[in-house]
């Protein structure tokens, strides 16, 4: 099993999402993050002043899945949350290595 990361635009959310649960990858966590990396922030125009936005907001998509679907999540990643511009974001993929419910206290197999 893999832990595939995405770190993504806001607004591409959606997209990718839909185009996750479309190939039946439904399991996800999602959260709301501020961060950056080469773009090194942005400036935003308010109230006639320039601010600099030096954190930008993304949103963090986590899922759990077997080693055979982490190409597919990969592409569907790739496909719908790409603009081509600086800031889309990235992706990782790391193993996992124990997976335990909560609930039952049951481990679960995690070399899927």
């Amino acid at each position: 099993m893999k832990m595939v990361t995405a770190v993504i635009r806001p607004e591409m959310f959606d997209a990718v999402k839909t185009a996750l649960e479309t190939s039946g990858i439904y399991g996800m966590t999602v959260s709301e993050v501020m961060g950056r990396g080469a773009q090194k922030g942005i400036a935003l125009r308010f109230r006639g002043k320039t601010v600099p936005v030096e954190l930008i907001p993304k949103v963090k998509i986590e899922m759990v899945v077997r080693d055979a679907d982490v190409d597919t999540v990969l592409g569907i990643v790739r496909a719908n949350g790409r603009t081509g511009k600086p800031g889309d974001g990235r992706v990782f993929v790391s193993s996992v290595e124990r997976i335990c419910k909560v609930r039952t206290d049951e481990e679960e197999p995690a070399d899927q």
